[in-house]
């Protein structure tokens, strides 16, 4: 399977969201075609990493576009985003659900939720914090054509606190298919 290009996540992570479904989510011999995602802003985003500026936690968001944005939330899951954005802002896209296509079993919602996704494609913050999709291990995102469905937009989820911003239709999603975590 065939890797993305930098130049493909070289885009305003609102246009980067939509333009990863359908495209597969590979971790070693895990494979999940993506059914659904998020995208977080630069800094000016309320609900993005980025509102407070460059942390330990965030770094990778302000740096090289393709790579892994993994981090911890809860207490109990790791997020699996992909740092995407033009010029010199900062972004990142969060995968949010997975169709099962190999490694992971046949169950329609084993990656229905982004912590879901990261037990089920065995992706780790210690592991795979930083790494390059673009040229690296075992990570990473290849082309497919997107599923039938037509992609639908809505808010964000779980983000009630960053006020008009969790009001934006920053998330995406192939409407009609059974793996997309919450259908609104």
């Amino acid at each position: 399977m065939k890797r993305l290009s930098r130049r493909f996540y070289s885009r305003p992570t609102e246009e980067l969201a939509p333009a990863l479904l359908g495209k597969l989510l590979v971790c070693g011999d895990r494979v999940g075609r993506i059914v659904e995602t998020e995208a977080y802003l630069g800094p000016a985003d309320q609900a993005s990493h980025t509102r407070f500026g460059k942390t330990a936690r965030n770094e990778v968001m302000f740096g090289t576009v393709g790579v892994a944005y993994v981090y911890f939330i809860y207490g109990m899951y790791d997020m699996f985003n992909v740092v995407g954005y033009r010029g010199r802002e900062a972004g990142a896209v969060l995968v949010r659900a997975l169709e099962p296509i190999a490694g992971i079993g046949d169950d329609v919602k084993v990656a229905s939720g982004p912590g879901k996704l990261t037990r089920a494609m065995g992706i780790r913050r210690s592991a795979h914090y930083g790494a390059d999709l673009v040229t690296g291990g075992d990570l990473y995102i290849a082309g497919g054509a997107r599923r039938a469905g037509a992609v639908a937009t809505g808010p964000r989820i779980g983000v009630d606190y960053a006020g008009a911003w969790a009001r934006r239709r920053l998330r995406f999603w192939i409407e009609g298919n059974r793996s997309v975590s919450r259908a609104r």
